[in-house]
């Protein structure tokens, strides 16, 4: 149920879903992997929202070079894990949450754990092998999952439902060459914002999200253009999970 300090917090929102939906808001967990410059955004709004649990998992440290993006790091966080030091940050934003640090690498054995212990995923991560293996455990284990990728003044951004939209893999065949992106921490919070506004959407069954489509995110325009896509039956990651449960 929701308490005095709840209405009071989030009274401008409950406009929005009414207690019904702030309460969905409440019981929910969400699996957030990265504490970088997405994750801190996705965080950020999902913390002050009232998202009842949110699991941070990220093996990286803080550094200097990524302060001018992951804001829910500061300066004197350099050399502190990441995910240790977005837990402390976002329970300062919201005590009233319940806040999980994981300050592991996400891998093909733990990412399987990660996952089926939320009821949503959100992909804060800056490198495709890593999303691949994350797409793949929300296949599994039917959990959807909210993709988001930037680079400089560009991003990206579609919401995953299992067995309804085309999954990552779907959508990207094969992985982009490995390289080091700019990033700028406003294309961070444009995308990341767009992350956290979908998963809201999603467990107050508000909106239209943002399935089958690619949103492009093109900041030196300050204009958004959407792709139409589609689910590709030979795909090696959501076709052959399903054909294996039939």
């Amino acid at each position: 149920m929701l308490d005095l300090v709840d209405d009071a917090r989030y009274e401008r929102q409950i406009r929005l879903f009414g207690a019904e939906g702030q309460k969905r808001l409440k019981r929910a967990t969400a699996l957030v992997v990265g504490a970088g410059g997405l994750g801190s955004s996705v965080l950020n709004y999902l913390a002050v929202a009232g998202v009842g649990r949110l699991i941070i998992v990220d093996g990286d440290v803080v550094e200097e070079s990524n302060l001018n993006r992951q804001i829910l790091h500061w300066t004197r966080d350099i050399g502190r894990p990441k995910a240790v030091s977005a837990a402390e940050t976002i329970k300062g934003l919201n005590p009233e949450i319940n806040v999980e640090a994981v300050a592991l690498f996400a891998d093909e054995e733990n990412l399987a754990d990660f996952v089926g212990r939320a009821d949503l995923v959100v992909d804060a991560l800056d490198n495709f092998s890593s999303r691949y293996l994350l797409n793949r455990a929300a296949i599994v284990r039917d959990v959807p999952l909210f993709h988001g990728a930037i680079s400089g003044f560009d991003g990206q951004a579609t919401t995953i439902i299992p067995k309804k939209t085309p999954c990552l893999r779907c959508i990207f065949p094969n992985s982009p060459p490995k390289e080091t992106s700019p990033a700028l921490g406003a294309t961070c919070g444009v995308i990341g914002s767009i992350q956290a506004s979908e998963v809201i959407k999603y467990l107050t069954g508000k909106g239209e999200l943002l399935e089958n489509r690619l949103l492009i995110w093109d900041g030196t325009r300050a204009r958004c253009d959407e792709i139409p896509i589609e689910k590709n039956p030979g795909c090696m990651d959501c076709g052959e999970v399903q054909a294996n449960f039939k």
